[in-house]
């Protein structure tokens, strides 16, 4: 099932305090990106980040789970609570290695 551009806005919206929050279509999907850093995607009308140590030691309760068939496990944080969400994905960014250069 794809997803829905309004779930993606209001998603983009709750995370909007971990910096500039966009998206980009990605296979019939949403690929979201914090100030330029690819960090999760949505996938169904869910949510999903990146595991990375500093996110997963934040909110080691997070559920889990696999957005596409040949995926890996990320995390589904609850995209209702927006200074935990943005949180969540400033840790995991912050993480994550500068984008490369082409």
């Amino acid at each position: 099932m794809a997803s829905h551009l309004s779930y993606v806005n209001f998603v983009c919206e709750q995370m909007a305090g971990a910096g500039t929050i966009t998206w980009r279509r990605m296979f019939g999907e949403f690929g979201l990106y914090c100030d330029g850093k690819f960090f999760g995607v949505i996938c169904g009308d869910q949510t999903f980040l990146k595991i990375t140590p500093a996110g997963a030691a934040l909110d080691p309760d997070c559920p889990q789970g696999v957005p596409y068939e040949g995926g890996s496990q990320m995390l589904m944080p609850d995209v209702e609570d927006r200074e935990a969400l943005s949180a969540l994905v400033r840790v995991t960014c912050d993480a994550l290695p500068e984008k490369r250069r082409r």
